[in-house]
């Protein structure tokens, strides 16, 4: 269960580093001066540093394997849930809305974040927040 984990967890990040990447190069730091973005700069960094801290703990409690450390990175990946349910919730409105008709706004950064990738972030997210609860509480072995 605990490689699992890993192997989700590592799966995971390599979506999210490609949102983040789609989301910076798509203007979505410059875009927190004209407001055009819905993505608060501290939530999306908050989320990516939380969920790689929360991944070398991990690691950590793999090559020690001290209970203490399943359950902080557990704790860590609960709050990195929390920060991606938020931003979801923001996206969602952005995803549905029309496109601004050309020369008159700037789209949204999130908007041109790719449904499959974000969907699948988000599945595996939640099979990883599942993983650890499961090798946390020590079902399937450690």
């Amino acid at each position: 269960m605990d490689v699992a984990a890993l192997a989700a967890w590592v799966v995971t990040a390599l979506g999210g580093f490609v949102l983040l990447a789609r989301w910076i190069s798509q203007g979505g730091l410059r875009q927190q001066q004209t407001g055009t973005t819905r993505f608060p700069a501290p939530v999306v960094f908050g989320h990516f540093l939380l969920a790689a801290a929360g991944l070398v703990v991990w690691i950590i409690y793999l090559v020690a394997d001290l209970d203490v450390l399943a359950w902080t990175s557990f704790a860590v990946l609960v709050a990195v849930a929390l920060l991606g349910f938020t931003m979801f919730a923001r996206w969602i409105p952005v995803h549905r809305a029309a496109a601004p008709a050309a020369g008159n706004e700037e789209s949204p950064a999130e908007r041109h974040l790719p449904v499959p990738v974000v969907a699948a972030h988000g599945l595996l997210g939640a099979a990883t927040l599942v993983l650890v609860l499961l090798a946390a509480l020590g079902v399937g072995g450690s």
